[in-house]
């Protein structure tokens, strides 16, 4: 199984970015899809997060209103479209796919999901 996670840069304050996450060995809609993200001496946290199925999205709090993910079944690939950067949203973003339908609230657990991509940066300039 390989996930694997692009389109991460570099922007100025209130840009846009979409990461892609594309999925290999692992259908993406068979289980719940996350993306992550993780700064520089902090923790990992989930910014947005979709279960199989469904196109209901959960993990926004954080980036509520700015940050949406979605998937393609057909292309087996998810998607967070980020917009209106902020200089905190710079990290390392990660996609990670988990094998079980999760319960609501456990999909922000990274210990719950089975696979991971590789990540990708995220910078955004003030």
């Amino acid at each position: 199984v390989q996930l694997q996670a692009s389109g991460g840069g570099s922007v100025e304050t209130g840009g846009s970015l979409r990461l892609s996450c594309a999925a290999s060995g692992f259908t993406l809609n068979s289980g719940s899809t996350a993306w992550f993200r993780q700064a520089p001496g902090k923790e990992r946290e989930a910014v947005s997060c979709i279960r199989p199925n469904s196109g209901t999205t959960y993990c926004t709090a954080s980036v509520r209103g700015r940050f949406t993910i979605s998937r393609d079944n057909a292309k087996n690939t998810v998607y967070l479209q980020m917009i209106n950067l902020k200089p905190e949203d710079t990290a390392v973003y990660y996609c990670a796919a988990s094998r079980r339908r999760l319960i609501v609230s456990s999909l922000d657990v990274a210990t719950n999901y089975d696979y991971w991509g590789q990540g990708t940066q995220v910078t955004v300039s003030s």
